[in-house]
């Protein structure tokens, strides 16, 4: 069997799309559940881009054991270097350095010829190799690439030292036919191909990017560059659970490759995912979209009551998609909890029990059941490491259609400090956001404001996001919050977007851009 190195980039690739930015802490966690996951690497970020980037790539190879930490470098001395410097305590450090090899490319944006350009690359892996054993090199826009000079590229590369060599398709241009043709002929051609892994690495510009990357393992590729529900610039990247589940699925196809991924983690991996970045995924996504196991039409729930196998090609479970089957209300005991908490996959060792029961016994007083998305959240809240200035301790609110609109609010912040102050608005919402900002001293601006029903129901838990602009930067940031009271879970959305404010502000913004 074949393996097939997976190596995921939510953590920069991902992270760099409009929306998706994560503090320190956010990509630990994040990195920490990819690990569970069984991901072979994970791209922690770019560390030349900013200072917050570099901390973050350091603090994510200093902690996860199994996967190899890979930080993007361009193909630079000083980029190689200051990468190695955020990944050199890792247990299995790996430098990856790029540069463009299409002709447009190299004319329009590095003004190089074909000779200079290939000689930064020699140049870039030969030192990157004298600071870390592993290397990887990409060829930015490979697919836009004259062939001879890409194969030309990928074995001078090799030579140099690279122990695995990148074919991106940057800009999603190529179809999955063309892509099979590249591929087996770099496999073909290039004389020293088989001293190194050959990647491929997929953007969804016209909707391939899964389809072109499965084309190439069929074609000889070792590594596939993915993220989690597909996030990435434009239109995102090959999507992780979609890549693996369609190898799954179709075992008769890809009966020469394996991978090391535990499909059972990849709803949870999903379901974490938008919880720090507040976007939810389309309901017919692949895999993890809520619709991906749902038959309403008369003639498929037939189907699936007399052999599940008629319209389900994979099962809810073999993804960790959870079920209902269990309904807990506030009569359920701490054993029937545990169970559900067991079946959704979480880890018991790293969760409080008694604090998220306790939680769980406020919650279902207030609703009939509980469903497994309360059970999420409340496992999310009492588990989440980031930091927090200020937490929401009271709030009360006065509204009506003769009454002015009004919030008092009663924060505590980091070091246990109580602060309480009021303040009126529009309406309930706008009056709780104000009493926020007066006590923490900062101001914003609502760009976007998102209500949505998590669970079914009269009494359902609903789900706050909220986008705001912070006027003393202009930082964007967005944030969560979860409640049967709306006004309530306005406010812990509002306040997720200032604390996660206040942690990013430490860290600066990105400033470099250029990516594969």
């Amino acid at each position: 069997m074949r393996k097939i190195v997976v190596f995921d980039t939510t953590l920069r690739d991902g992270e760099q799309a409009p929306g998706f930015s994560m503090n320190i802490d956010e990509k630990i966690k994040m990195a920490l559940q990819l690990e569970r996951l069984g991901v072979d690497v994970i791209e922690a970020g770019f560390p030349i881009s900013s200072p917050g980037d570099f901390e973050a790539v350091k603090k994510v190879a200093e902690t996860v054991k199994k996967p190899a930490v890979a930080g993007l470098c361009r193909a630079n001395k000083k980029d190689i270097e200051v990468g190695y410097e955020a990944l050199k305590n890792a247990f299995r450090p790996r430098i990856h350095t790029f540069i463009a090899t299409s002709d447009i490319h190299m004319q329009y944006k590095l003004k190089k010829s074909p000779e200079e350009v290939l000689e930064t690359a020699i140049e870039a892996v030969k030192y990157a190799r004298n600071l870390c054993e592993d290397v990887e090199f990409s060829a930015e826009d490979a697919t836009r690439t004259n062939l001879d000079f890409l194969c030309k590229v990928v074995e001078e590369v090799i030579k140099a030292g690279a122990k695995t060599v990148n074919i991106p398709d940057t800009v999603g241009y190529t179809v999955p036919m063309e892509f099979e043709k590249i591929i087996s002929t770099i496999m073909n051609k290039v004389p020293n191909v088989d001293k190194a892994a050959i990647s491929v690495h997929c953007h969804n510009d016209l909707g391939l990017a899964v389809a072109n990357s499965l084309a190439a393992i069929k074609a000889g590729a070792s590594q596939v560059e993915c993220t989690i529900n597909g996030i990435g610039e434009r239109a995102g990247n090959a999507s992780l659970e979609e890549v693996i589940m369609a190898m799954y699925v179709r075992r008769d196809i890809f009966n020469d490759v394996e991978n090391g991924i535990n499909t059972h983690e990849i709803y949870k991996t999903s379901r974490l995912l938008t919880s720090i970045t507040g976007v939810q995924v389309q309901p017919n996504k692949a895999i993890i979209g809520k619709n991906a196991f749902a038959h309403e039409a008369g003639i498929h729930q037939d189907g699936v009551l007399k052999e599940r196998t008629t319209y389900e090609i994979m099962t809810p479970e073999s993804v960790g998609f959870p079920s209902n089957k269990l309904v807990l209300g506030k009569h359920s005991g701490r054993h029937a909890l545990l169970k559900r908490i067991q079946d959704l996959g979480y880890d018991i060792e790293g969760i409080d029990i008694e604090k998220v029961y306790n939680k769980f016994k406020v919650l279902a007083d207030k609703k009939k059941e509980v469903y497994d998305e309360d059970i999420e959240i409340i496992i999310e809240n009492q588990t989440s490491i980031a930091k927090e200035a200020f937490s929401l301790e009271y709030i009360n609110i006065v509204s009506g259609n003769t009454a002015v609109p009004t919030a008092t609010v009663q924060l505590m912040d980091a070091k246990g400090n109580i602060s309480m102050d009021a303040s009126t608005g529009d309406g309930p919402v706008d009056a709780s956001f104000k009493a926020i900002e007066r006590i923490a001293g900062v101001q914003g601006r609502l760009k976007k404001y998102r209500i949505n029903a998590v669970t079914a129901g009269k009494d359902a838990q609903g789900e706050v996001v909220v986008s705001v602009v912070f006027e003393d930067s202009g930082i964007e940031v967005t944030g969560r919050g979860y409640s049967t009271d709306v006004v309530e879970a306005s406010a812990k959305a509002y306040l997720n977007a200032l604390n996660r404010y206040l942690n990013r502000k430490n860290f600066g913004k990105k400033e470099v851009s250029d990516t594969i």
